[in-house]
């Protein structure tokens, strides 16, 4: 794929081509600053240590609304042929990290855990077929296509469909809608309802949502002349899942910074990585290695420093071939934590994406 695409329920940002590449969000922001470029593009890793995917295209079409596909190809078979961690060994790793939460001479208070699958298309996968299924399927969601190349993986894709919105800047307006906290959907309505009123009241689910909403107040309200977070989360639901989400509106103070510059100093946010940041993030790359672009971030930036940013879950990495592709799931530990229920929140986080390209993923 030789472009970008993000779809959220408000507009549609699609471009072509490649003008100049930048695998640091920094050249990127430079590049806005002189001129260079008037629109930045692509996805940040999860790491930051790691090169970004961001270009300044060729051509680019902005488009009010959601986006509703005019044809939608039928999708190859897709199967599961292997996961990493397999589900015995999450548990156990999500066992280990519990003990090592609940040490209070320690001062890790929250790291996430992923886990992801490896599947494989009977005939190659076009990128943007597989985002016209996820828009269908979850019309509710930013969802996304993000050429890797600039990265230095020519070819390769970053596709999915995220509930969650990193930062948005449109003027001084600053908005985010965190998610932390996650419960697993249930078919029968009246049980499903009474996980979502659990979810709500859970000490464990709450604590694990406060960590990130007091990171992006330190972090965000200084640079804000206004600043409103309320009381406490609310509920959002996806077909998959329940979440414990905050919407967070505030009023940049001058000189503001662009929503680049924004979203990197936002990620990686306690929701995606933990509780303090850079200790978390080495116990992730230790226990995971390198995650790649899950977890990172995928938007766009003008040269008037307006742009949204999407957190990149409920995502894949698809291969230049479109044979391959890894789909990954995570969940926030803190000392309360169940192992069993973590491995149970992995496992319906996948389903967003794979349940899209109707994979059946192992029990």
């Amino acid at each position: 794929m030789d472009g970008f695409l993000l779809a959220t329920p408000s507009g549609v940002v699609r471009t072509t081509g490649t003008r100049a590449a930048y695998d640091t969000a920094g050249a990127a922001s430079a590049a806005l600053r002189d001129g260079a470029a008037d629109l930045i593009v692509g996805a940040l890793p999860f790491d930051p240590r790691r090169p970004a995917a961001l270009v300044a295209p060729e051509q680019a079409l902005h488009t009010a609304g959601s986006w509703r596909p005019a044809a939608l190809p039928t999708l190859p078979q897709v199967r599961v042929v292997s996961e990493m961690p397999s589900a015995a060994e999450h548990i156990a790793r999500v066992t280990k990290l519990v003990e090592q939460l609940g040490d209070p001479d320690q001062p890790l208070r929250k790291v996430v855990a992923a886990r992801s699958l490896f599947a494989e298309a009977a005939t190659p996968l076009e990128p943007e077929v597989v985002a016209a299924h996820l828009v269908t399927r979850h019309p509710r969601a930013n969802v996304f296509a993000v050429d890797l190349s600039a990265a230095g993986r020519p070819g390769d894709t970053l596709i999915g469909a995220t509930p969650e919105v990193l930062v948005a800047r449109h003027g001084r307006t600053v908005t985010l809608r965190p998610l932390a906290g996650t419960s697993p959907r249930r078919p029968d309505p009246e049980a499903d309802a009474e996980q979502a009123r659990e979810l709500l009241a859970s000490s464990k689910n709450r604590e694990e949502h406060a960590y990130v909403i007091d990171w992006i107040r330190a972090q965000l309200a200084p640079l804000c002349t206004e600043f409103s977070v309320p009381d406490g989360p609310e509920l959002l639901q996806t077909p998959e899942v329940w979440h414990l989400a905050t919407p967070i509106t505030g009023v940049l103070a001058d000189p503001a910074p662009t929503a680049l510059e924004l979203a990197v100093l936002l990620h990686p946010t306690p929701a995606v990585c933990g509780t303090p940041t850079d200790l978390a993030l080495d116990t992730i790359v230790d226990l995971e290695g390198d995650r790649g672009f899950y977890g990172g971030a995928v938007g766009w930036c003008d040269e008037r420093g307006d742009g949204e940013w999407v957190v990149a879950i409920r995502c894949a990495e698809l291969s230049a071939d479109g044979r391959s592709l890894r789909a990954f799931g995570g969940g926030g530990i803190v000392a309360a934590s169940d192992p069993r229920s973590e491995l149970d929140e992995t496992t319906a986080k996948l389903r967003t994406f794979l349940g899209g390209l109707h994979c059946t993923i192992p029990d």
